[in-house]
């Protein structure tokens, strides 16, 4: 979705996650929007998944049907011809589906596909889809899956969103739109989601929620290659992964790095989310978005060099919008809505050499009902009919409440941020940790017009900054975007900021 912005204690990390002696810290080329070169595998299995994927069984499991690549169309075929709860095993070499666009593979419930070291599932730019259909509890293993041309916002892997699949092992590349799609139950671990036109996955499902999705231990690179937020400017509609309504995500132990656009972007109404031990680094544009969301838990990840070329391009333009490498943008956590968690807590990671830190921002005129809510005519989650966000009802309780999505009970503690200019190789505007809103006015029935909603976020939604330690020369940005604090000023009246927290400014910074 469109992000309107506007209308004008040291913590400890996982040694395998620290990455510093792995990764290096390369200064950024001195092109004006260039953007962090390679990042270098960090030294442990997880991220090495792209380089070094794990091989599959290079005989036929006993009671598997075989699969021969250089019959065009047998694997399509022989699953349209076998009963469910078949097994399949991908012989090594290329195999294609039949030419036509719409040629794809069509599962029955509980299939297996395993793929032959060297097996490759290939596109050939002809074909849009590889596995479609509605079947459940569909595994998918050691298969590379390249080459299909998905139309925009669509899939190549689980195309139609299917609950219950599993892809394990699985290389998907090259390949136009979405790597893959995502249904209910998903299990996504071990693979390489690199290099793919769209997104790398679009946890995406039509006219429904996703529950209990895991994506675990993937390499995630490279994906937006065909530029999309150039191409539809400001669809919001790249990443290297996207949520979408997903209620109950664990995200854990992925390498998410030099993506062109945003590295994890969870986009209206997901859900309880625990985004735990991954590496997120070198992406153009943000580590992480959570957009129009609810509660979730953000820690001991590993946060490195983000948003060079997105912060770059906005200051450049003269933007003082505090753009962040964790960008919470009316999101916070709501006890009403079941989930492992009621807030919002962002601790124990390492952010290091980002375009700036975290910003909450809300736009006081994103609400339900409002020409400017950008989620398409979407409604939060404690309001089921959209037409009830309307005046006079909305201007009081419980609807002047429930019809904004809120960035409230953020605790964000125990953190480590550390800056260096000279890294990112910018003098102003890659500093910043915020918390504001716009001045409210539109539309002209709005409830929430003025500064309401500015001084909401800042000081009644408690949104709590805590126990962090800085590196570097951090500035504060409170209320709107035109404040702008130093550290004394963050901690004391009226924001009384980061109690407990230490500060110490780099020389030269």
């Amino acid at each position: 979705m469109v992000i309107k912005r506007r209308h004008w204690a040291l913590p400890t990390v996982p040694l395998a996650l620290v990455l510093l002696a792995a990764t290096g810290c390369d200064s950024a080329p001195s092109a004006p929007n260039a953007r962090p070169k390679p990042t270098a595998a960090p030294s442990t299995s997880v991220a090495r998944v792209c380089a070094h994927p794990a091989a599959g069984p290079a005989k036929a499991p006993a009671g598997a049907v075989t699969v021969d690549p250089a019959v065009t169309g047998d694997l399509a075929a022989k699953t349209k011809s076998s009963p469910p709860n078949t097994t399949f095993w991908l012989r090594p070499g290329r195999h294609r589906l039949d030419p036509d666009r719409y040629a794809q593979v069509i599962p029955k419930k509980g299939n297996r596909y395993l793929g032959a070291p060297g097996a490759v599932l290939d596109g050939r730019k002809k074909n849009q889809y590889a596995f479609g259909g509605r079947a459940r509890d569909v595994t998918i293993r050691h298969l590379t899956v390249r080459r299909f041309v998905a139309p925009p916002d669509e899939g190549v892997v689980n195309h139609d969103s299917a609950d219950g699949w599993v892809i394990e092992h699985a290389t998907i590349k090259d390949n136009s739109g979405a790597g893959l799609m995502a249904g209910a139950r998903q299990r996504v671990r071990a693979n390489c989601l690199r290099d793919n036109g769209q997104y790398g996955m679009n946890a995406y499902k039509a006219g429904g929620r996703i529950s209990g999705l895991v994506v675990e231990g993937n390499e995630i690179v490279g994906n937006n290659t065909g530029d999309w937020e150039r191409r539809r400017k400001g669809c919001g509609c790249t990443g290297g992964v996207k949520f979408w309504a997903v209620d109950g995500a664990d995200v854990r132990g992925n390498w998410v790095h030099d993506n062109r656009g945003t590295g994890l972007w969870a986009d209206t109404n997901n859900n309880d989310f625990r985004i735990e031990d991954n590496v997120l680094e070198a992406n153009d544009g943000a580590a992480l978005i959570y957009e129009t969301s609810y509660n979730a838990v953000i820690r001991k990840n590993t946060i490195r060099r983000n948003n060079w070329v997105e912060g770059r391009k906005y200051a450049d333009r003269g933007d003082n919008f505090p753009f962040a490498t964790v960008y919470l943008s009316e999101s916070g956590g709501e006890p009403r809505i079941r989930a492992r968690t009621d807030k919002i807590e962002i601790y124990r990671n390492v952010l290091e050499n980002n375009w700036s830190g975290i910003t909450l921002w809300e736009n006081a005129d994103r609400f339900c009902n409002s020409p400017a809510n950008t989620s398409s005519g979407d409604c939060t989650l404690l309001v089921k009919k959209t037409d009830r966000c309307a005046r006079p009802a909305i201007a009081k309780a419980p609807l002047y409440a429930d019809c904004r999505w809120k960035t409230q009970r953020v605790d964000i503690h125990d953190n480590r941020f550390v800056l260096d200019k000279s890294v990112v190789e910018c003098t102003v505007k890659c500093d910043r940790m915020a918390v504001l809103a716009n001045y409210g006015t539109y539309p002209d029935w709005s409830p929430y017009q003025g500064e309401r909603v500015a001084e909401a976020i800042t000081r009644k939604q408690h949104n709590r900054w805590h126990d962090n330690v800085y590196l570097g020369p951090w500035k504060f940005v409170a209320h709107d975007p035109s404040r702008v604090l130093d550290f004394g000023q963050w901690q004391g009246t009226p924001y009384q900021q980061d109690a407990g927290s230490t500060f110490r400014a780099r020389d030269g910074g």
